[in-house]
């Protein structure tokens, strides 16, 4: 079968032909329709992450495929790959086949293989930023839903534009920082307010009308945006694009009286799981959009450098097949 193997860390993955996984008793043999290219497998394949399978390994943390033989799903039920170890402990899913005992669940609503290979991380991230972390409408002191003012930094990537999206369907007012350089377009019924513009940014910061900054941009900036959320708010952490380091100025902090919650769904793998039927559900009505980029195999370390450097309309995914 045909595979894309990381062979050196921090290094162009290899397209190449290798042997087909022979599924062991009690292993799922799953044809991957779709495979997910992720943040994560940029950070595994780095070399950095603190989980690294032996080299060389098929990447892939996320995918999408239906069931060739397993002692427990019928042959063609379509499933969605993750965890177990993909692409992290084990050969993942860039790959034409998948052997898995605990990484193969039954997609929960009839969704296009694209969209079943990476549904699942920004829905359930957003989800959980707002509902389980953020607890719009019902963070003390701030009143109901629609009472909830709310900032996302990076409405227009992945992560936020369904943080916007589900922060927009609850009644919400939102405001989309996003990239005036960017063409990927801002969910409907959201604000822009465009990196760069010093004159907004001080008006957001004069007003301070926020009640809540979910920010999947990262780096120094994160400080700044937290003082557009009035005092009693909070702003939720989920992503560092822009920068993995963050610098508060305590006393100014303490003024400020903004919340500072980070969004870990290592720790909440079991909550997104629950709540991924209904956002699926959702996506499958057309009530939810997410907005994938694939690729032909040959072309997944174009999708790589394009994920790494910004360039990517939505999710990306490989076909094995196309």
């Amino acid at each position: 079968m045909r595979a894309v193997r990381v062979h050196e860390w921090g290094a162009d993955p290899v397209v190449e032909d290798v042997a087909p996984p022979t599924p062991k008793d009690g292993e799922t043999l799953v044809r991957v329709e779709a495979a997910a290219v992720a943040h994560l497998d940029l950070t595994v394949a780095s070399g950095d992450f603190d989980l690294k399978p032996a080299l060389p390994y098929i990447g892939g943390v996320e995918g999408c495929g239906t069931v060739v033989s397993s002692d427990v799903y019928e042959p063609g039920t379509r499933v969605v790959l993750r965890g177990g170890g993909l692409g992290l402990l084990r050969d993942g899913t860039w790959a034409e086949f998948v052997a898995t005992r605990k990484a193969a669940t039954p997609l929960p609503a009839d969704l296009p293989p694209e969209v079943g290979a990476t549904y699942f991380v920004p829905t359930t991230t957003a989800y959980t930023a707002l509902y389980d972390v953020a607890r719009i409408g019902a963070w003390p002191g701030l009143g109901n839903v629609e009472h909830e003012v709310v900032v996302v930094a990076g409405a227009a990537g992945a992560v936020g534009s369904m943080v916007a999206q589900l922060a927009v369907r609850a009644g919400c007012t939102v405001l989309g920082v996003v990239d005036p350089a960017q063409a990927d377009p801002l969910p409907a019924g959201v604000e822009p307010v465009h990196l760069g513009d010093e004159e907004r940014a001080a008006e957001l910061l004069k007003e301070r009308p926020a009640t809540l900054l979910v920010d999947t941009l990262g780096g120094q900036a994160i400080a700044q945006r937290s003082r557009w959320v009035r005092p009693g708010g909070r702003a939720v952490v989920v992503g560092y694009v822009a920068g993995k380091e963050l610098a508060l100025d305590v006393p100014s902090w303490l003024l400020d009286d903004v919340a500072l919650l980070p969004v870990n769904m290592i720790r909440r793998e079991t909550a997104a799981r629950d709540c991924a039927p209904l956002l699926a559900e959702l996506l499958a009505k057309g009530e939810l959009t997410l907005q994938v980029e694939s690729f032909a195999m040959d072309d997944a370390p174009k999708a790589l450098k394009l994920l790494a450097t910004g360039g990517l309309s939505g999710r990306a995914v490989i076909l094995p097949r196309t």
